[in-house]
């Protein structure tokens, strides 16, 4: 399965189906009167989260979606039966974006959360609605109303617990596929991740999610490389683990590359905890890698973890900070609701 996080969908909702003009036409009965029902109510576009999901790639060869039209209204006082809505079902994590990829609709983070990205249109009146005293046999029904269309986008981005950034060849899908059962593509070149992956990383008995996204260079932000475009998929994340490669250059210097292309990202990712690590520490000499560790620890003024994803060397220490961070950050998000929980528990 082909990784796609973002989409350009057409919807349209249906069409209210018309109302009829009828007159009831029996034996024996000689003022009938109007019996022309009600049009059905045309289907709504719904959004829903799903489970099970983790890519957009169903809307890849599909992008129009368009649900049904009314039926009708009929004699003898039949309402027609109301179109049928469209689902568009997508995974955890999924915004709904205007057409100008600008104006939020709808974040979707848990499974069941469904939004009406379109409504129908109402069904128009039989002319039996516009009986009344002094008009006993009306002739006009009403049209259904049209339905809404619109063009939306859909962005996907990924939850996890914990992110790993740096540039290529830092040696972050290395560090996933140590800790995980993750199986990102590994080479000795640039730009072997070209698209995000998810582990499930275990320590101490317990579990949390991590993310590796594509390495970023300097000029990222302008597009140069693969962009920073999946940087959309760490804006979740509770913790960053940096990685610094110490087998290639000046540590601090690509430390600050990184962290460059993060501010002029924004969203908010310089304000997270960040953890830095010294990565392929295994393949230093004691002075290099002495050297490097300080060079990384002024530029980012915090002392690094000196780790190794082969030899494992600090990888538990590593990922018992990230778990405490996350653990922290949840408890702060659970205090921050505690109270709007109450407030509507106690709400009549």
């Amino acid at each position: 399965m082909k990784f796609l996080d973002q989409a350009k969908v057409y919807v349209r909702s249906g069409d209210g189906g018309a109302g009829c003009v009828s007159f009831r036409r029996e034996k024996f009965i000689e003022f009938g009167g109007p019996d022309g029902g009600d049009g059905g109510r045309g289907g709504d576009v719904i959004v829903e989260c799903v489970g099970g999901l983790n890519t957009l790639i169903d809307y890849r060869f599909k992008q129009h979606f368009k649900a049904k039209t009314g039926v009708h209204g009929m004699g003898k006082n039949r309402t027609g039966a109301n179109g049928a809505d469209v689902v568009l079902k997508v995974p955890v994590g999924t915004q709904v974006l205007d057409d100008d990829e600008e104006t939020l609709l709808a974040d979707l983070t848990e499974i069941g959360q469904r939004i009406v990205l379109a409504k129908g249109g109402n069904g128009g009146f039989g002319n039996a609605y516009f009986k009344t005293s002094s008009n006993q046999a009306p002739r006009r029904a009403n049209p259904g109303l049209e339905g809404q269309e619109r063009w939306i986008w859909l962005r996907l981005k990924l939850i996890a617990d914990a992110g790993l950034v740096g540039l290529p060849n830092a040696g972050k899908s290395t560090f996933l596929a140590a800790v995980s059962a993750a199986k990102p593509k590994i080479a000795d070149y640039p730009f072997t991740t070209l698209h995000p992956n998810l582990g499930v990383v275990g320590v101490d008995e317990r579990e949390f999610v991590m993310a590796d996204i594509p390495g970023l260079i300097e000029g990222a932000h302008e597009g140069i490389g693969l962009g920073d475009r999946f940087l959309g998929h760490v804006e979740r994340c509770r913790v960053l683990l940096h990685l610094v490669d110490g087998t290639q250059g000046h540590a601090g210097e690509a430390y600050k590359v990184v962290r460059g292309e993060l501010e002029a990202y924004g969203g908010g990712l310089t304000d997270k905890t960040e953890i830095v690590a010294l990565s392929k520490a295994d393949a230093l000499s004691p002075e290099l890698r002495k050297e490097q560790l300080a060079r990384l620890k002024r530029a980012a003024k915090r002392a690094p973890i000196a780790l190794s994803s082969l030899s494992r060397e600090a990888v538990e220490t590593t990922l018992r900070k990230l778990l405490a961070v996350i653990d922290e950050a949840k408890a702060v998000e659970v205090a921050e609701a505690m109270p709007k929980i109450v407030e509507e528990a106690w709400r009549p």
